[in-house]
């Protein structure tokens, strides 16, 4: 996939952040596109600043951890565009709690967006990516899908899932021959209003304290922009990429994250003593 004029892309979490700017980066090249996001309202914004003469757009309001709505958008896409050739998995949200405190609703909630949701993207478009010739499958983790910290445990867990899943799909591919390939997007810090939305534990909220809110934590060591973030991620697809560390900060985190585990776990539990997380 070197080159995105004329290709048709679907892109989950469309409705803001590093969706929204892939949207509005791969109509700057041409591309198609089919976008969906659970906020309709957002969903429309993206669509105003995708306004590009000749490319085609089309949406879907879309909750990606319903797997028959996914299977049903797949083929809608197909239909109203008569191909799809990338699925952009990145709809994505967080959830700061501790371990033992953290209910099975709110772990389940983010395992079926962050997990499950890249799952269902990638069995419903694949079949049809194998149709169009040629295609690519780009899945999000996170810098938190190389090592973990405290209070992250579920959002390690969907990411840690979704790089194992998808370095396992990149091999089966290969063997398959087939046209389709896939890439594993790790990023670092990216300014998206993740943080802002999370659900946050009693346990470890510091709101109630006076103190910077997570999101205030999150925005003072973000260092990439969506827009950044965005033309990185599209590079790594052309190059066919395996894996691609988003933003200056994942290519020092990953170095981080290949430490001994008993330095590196060392650290983040001082860190996370001082940020007043425990």
């Amino acid at each position: 996939m070197d080159n995105f004029e004329g290709r048709v892309a679907a892109i989950t979490g469309a409705g803001s952040g590093i969706g929204r700017a892939l949207a509005i980066e791969l109509a700057k090249r041409g591309t198609h596109l089919a976008l969906s996001d659970v906020n309709a309202d957002g969903l429309a914004e993206t669509v105003a600043d995708c306004e590009v003469g000749g490319i085609k757009v089309t949406t879907q309001v879309l909750d990606v951890s319903d797997r028959e709505a996914f299977e049903a958008w797949a083929a809608q896409v197909v239909e109203d565009h008569g191909k799809v050739n990338m699925i952009f998995n990145n709809a994505g949200v967080a959830l700061g709690a501790k371990i033992e405190t953290m209910s099975y609703e709110d772990f389940e909630w983010l395992m079926n967006i962050n997990f499950w949701g890249v799952v269902y993207g990638t069995k419903s478009f694949l079949p049809y990516l194998k149709e169009s010739g040629e295609g690519h499958i780009i899945n999000i983790s996170s810098v938190f899908g190389l090592f973990s910290v405290p209070t992250q445990s579920a959002y390690n867990a969907a990411k840690f899932a979704v790089r194992g899943f998808t370095d396992a799909l990149r091999m089966e591919l290969e063997l398959d021959d087939c046209g389709v390939s896939c890439t594993t997007i790790h990023p670092g810090g990216i300014k998206t209003n993740i943080a802002r939305s999370a659900r946050v534990d009693s346990s470890i909220s510091i709101e109630d304290a006076g103190g910077p809110t997570i999101g205030d934590q999150f925005d003072k060591i973000a260092m990439t922009s969506p827009k950044k973030a965005a033309r990185q991620i599209l590079t790594a697809v052309e190059r066919d990429k395996r894996r691609a560390l988003i933003g200056p900060d994942a290519k020092v985190l990953d170095f981080v994250a290949r430490l001994p585990a008993a330095v590196m776990q060392s650290v983040l539990v001082r860190i996370s003593s001082k940020r007043g997380l425990w």
